[in-house]
């Protein structure tokens, strides 16, 4: 995760004057979209990105998706709206919410340590919290390099925090920011074990059903899902290839899911509205984090938080074999972009700030 790139792409968006979208209400003017398509068409040219779905929310309103490209490239399949792609790292935020409902519903303790809720997991030579998972400051290592391109599967989360439960923390806990999927992992065992319920059981009855998030699911390399993306990567000499086989049970939490642009964009008005959780929990969840000796955070509980003056910038993104993600949100202003692409590295957030201009100087 490179935290740099991110808020150097995040700083091209303060330049615009950012001010109310609520008059874009159900449909975007043809004007409009001529533009956000043809700043799509020049990056997914720029890319040789095979395929890109988006979706724009203004208002707190789903107005506008499409899909550009080739979802399957060997087989001519042309990408919609609602194509499903590997969904990656935003799995996070998904995750970070579910924590939140359980803290609201008085069944976690931020501050107690993790094998309090997750028992597969043994205790440390430091203990460790939920709320240092949630904002990476636990010392948990992120994944190995086999790990991100395993084949393996695992029936389980407790079985997927049999890969790493008995490796060592890195350092003391809030000593630093170091970015651990595993982390995730750990919380998906914790709210398993706070709720009763499976993670898949909890995620799908209290975020994806009310949020109208039809497509997404886990990403089970075995079923059979509908609108399914192919992943693509570059060679050195920037050919399209096939990406390489990757079987992502080991962190469904963190980086295991799939889902479609308009499905970020949903869970992006639910979250946004309240819809989740209450909004002192979502100002407890987007305020940044500081080290034991101060040093701020730009990742709070499972979103990237920037702020300037009187506005809050929230995103996150996802990297992963055959996929790049993004969910930008404003608050404040009820916009938020959703962005997916089948192609590994193709950095589609240098969007936002095209889309944002195009809505609203177009």
């Amino acid at each position: 995760m490179n935290l740099k790139r991110k808020l150097i792409l995040v700083l091209f968006c303060l330049v615009l004057p950012i001010v109310s979208l609520a008059q874009n209400n159900q449909t975007l003017p043809s004007a409009k979209v001529e533009k956000i398509e043809a700043a799509i068409a020049a990056w997914m040219t720029q890319h040789k990105a095979p395929a890109l779905s988006v979706a724009i929310v203004t208002d707190n309103k789903l107005i506008w998706s499409k899909g550009f490209g080739q979802a399957d490239v060997e087989n001519k399949v042309a990408a919609r709206s609602d194509t499903v792609y590997r969904l990656a790292s935003i799995s996070k935020s998904i995750t970070a919410i579910a924590v939140m409902q359980l803290v609201e519903k008085g069944k976690i303790d931020l501050d107690a340590p993790v094998h309090k809720y997750c028992a597969a997991y043994p205790e440390k030579q430091w203990t460790i919290t939920l709320r240092q998972l949630l904002v990476h400051f636990a010392g948990v290592r992120h994944n190995k390099i086999e790990e991100v391109i395993s084949t393996k599967h695992y029936s389980t989360i407790t079985e997927a925090v049999g890969a790493f439960k008995d490796d060592a923390l890195l350092h003391e806990p809030e000593s630093k920011y170091f970015y651990s999927t595993p982390g995730y992992t750990l919380l998906g065992c914790a709210i398993e074990g706070a709720s009763g319920a499976s993670y898949l059981d909890y995620v799908r009855e209290n975020i994806f059903k009310p949020a109208g998030m039809i497509q997404t699911q886990v990403d089970d390399v075995y079923k059979i899902i509908p609108n399914r993306a192919a992943g693509y990567r570059k060679t050195l000499t920037g050919e399209i290839q096939n990406a390489p086989l990757h079987d992502t049970s080991i962190k469904i939490p963190g980086g295991g899911m799939v889902s479609t642009a308009e499905d970020l964009a949903r869970f992006a008005v639910a979250v946004s509205s309240g819809q989740f959780v209450k909004p002192e929990t979502l100002e407890k969840m987007w305020t940044k984090p500081k080290t034991r000796d101060g040093k701020e955070s730009n990742y709070a509980f499972g979103f990237l938080v920037r702020v300037d003056g009187e506005q809050r910038q929230i995103f996150n993104d996802g990297s992963q074999a055959g996929t790049r993600t993004y969910l930008f949100i404003l608050p404040k202003e009820k916009f938020a972009v959703a962005l997916m692409t089948n192609l590994e590295k193709a950095w589609c957030e240098e969007l936002v700030p095209k889309i944002i201009e195009a809505i609203l100087k177009g």
